[in-house]
């Protein structure tokens, strides 16, 4: 009697952990969905305007230094 009691107990709590289990893996990955497109969208952001900045950086920097003229090579010197 006893035994079956425990039996009975014990299935019952391994189908309710299977039932939870399942219902929590769907909720979880039903959720990670949009926030992983968010976060991407706002790492493309974030690359965007890090290229944005170095561009910018460099452009100002090649306005401030001119280069310096290309010698000209041995083979058309006199």
């Amino acid at each position: 009697m006893i035994l079956v009691f425990v039996l009975g107990v014990q299935l019952g709590m391994l189908a309710g952990a299977m039932l939870c289990i399942r219902y929590l893996r769907r909720e979880v990955a039903g959720d990670i969905g949009p926030r992983l497109k968010q976060m991407q969208a706002q790492l493309d952001n974030l690359e965007a305007a890090l290229n944005l900045a170095l561009l910018s950086h460099y452009a100002e920097l090649s306005e401030r230094f001119p280069h310096q003229p290309v010698p000209p090579s041995r083979s058309q010197l006199p």
